[in-house]
């Protein structure tokens, strides 16, 4: 049976985005409850706002678009969003570390 593809509007897809940076959610929440595809999502907020980058020099050189410059609150959202994949990271490390230094024992 061939899949149906939903046509959003312009309107719904800025909407979206507007949600996104605004509402703290994540995309995965957000995409179900708006009944649309995650790839959708991450697809619009490339598209409507490419501020998302975190670092300037990111979006020269890939020639992408100069990101808009934060608002405070958004910034302390994205720190904290980057802190704490950092903290995963490193756990995972020390795991890692932990494991090989046993197995090399």
């Amino acid at each position: 049976m061939p899949r149906k593809y939903r046509q959003h509007t312009e309107e719904f897809k800025l909407e979206a985005v507007k949600l996104l940076t605004q509402s703290g959610k994540s995309i995965r929440v957000l995409a179900r409850e708006l009944g649309v595809d995650r790839s959708s999502l991450y697809r619009w907020r490339d598209e409507f706002d490419p501020g998302h980058l975190m670092h300037p020099s990111e979006g020269v050189a890939k020639g992408k678009p100069t990101p808009r410059l934060m608002s405070q609150d958004e910034e302390v959202r994205a720190l904290r969003r980057q802190n704490e994949i950092l903290r995963e990271e490193r756990d995972f490390l020390k795991k890692a570390a932990a494991f090989f230094a046993k197995e090399s024992q």
